[in-house]
């Protein structure tokens, strides 16, 4: 009994066909999405510097904001401006040049606030975005400077920061996302963090 079912069942299978049994046929198979190259990936590294706390990218061309610290010639750290900031300029001749007053005061620049001058620590906001702060302050050896942020709600040393701008114009340009990017204090692991406005 059981047996005749099983070859009822099959005859009916091959005489309505058996589509529902095969793959669908090949138009109608979706195609995969294709893998969105990160335009960030294609951008030039700068070389790592000693005095180099972090850089900005931003897919407008592939110059790079770096912002390093500044030294007396005494080797501490100036207190009225603790970090340089200029360009790479990669899309032109790879030169360096310093930011615009309008890139230092309106886009790339940063407030600067001393909230302890013994150890030193500074408090770090970029002009255009006050909602983060970053930390500049001794790392653990107690020598080199490091900058900290908050990334995924963990403290990181930050690294890198890429701006994605699609569209808009010079003083109120459309940013899709802004990511953040560094390692994690505790464990040294690579972590980012994406922002949308």
């Amino acid at each position: 009994m059981r047996k005749t079912k099983v070859y009822l069942l099959l005859a009916i299978c091959l005489l309505i066909g058996t589509s529902f049994l095969s793959l669908p046929e090949e138009n109608t198979i979706p195609n995969p999405p294709k893998d969105e190259v990160n335009s960030q990936d294609t951008f030039p590294v700068p070389a790592r510097k000693k005095n180099m706390i972090f850089y900005v990218q931003r897919t407008l061309n592939t110059n790079t904001i770096i912002y390093e610290l500044n030294y007396n010639k005494d080797s501490t750290l100036n207190k009225e401006t603790p970090v340089n900031i200029n360009w790479i300029r990669y899309a032109e001749d790879g030169s360096i040049k310093e930011l615009s007053y309008f890139q230092r005061k309106y886009a790339y620049g940063l407030n600067v606030v001393c909230i302890d001058s013994l150890k030193p620590m500074y408090k770090l906001n970029f002009v255009s975005y006050k909602k983060r702060d970053i930390f500049l302050a001794r790392g653990k050896s107690g020598k080199l400077f490091k900058a900290t942020i908050i990334i995924n709600n963990k403290p990181a040393y930050i690294h890198k920061v890429f701006v994605r701008i699609d569209g808009g114009t010079f003083w109120v340009p459309h940013i899709t996302y802004v990511e953040i990017v560094g390692n994690d204090i505790l464990t040294g692991k690579a972590v980012s963090e994406k922002i949308i406005p």
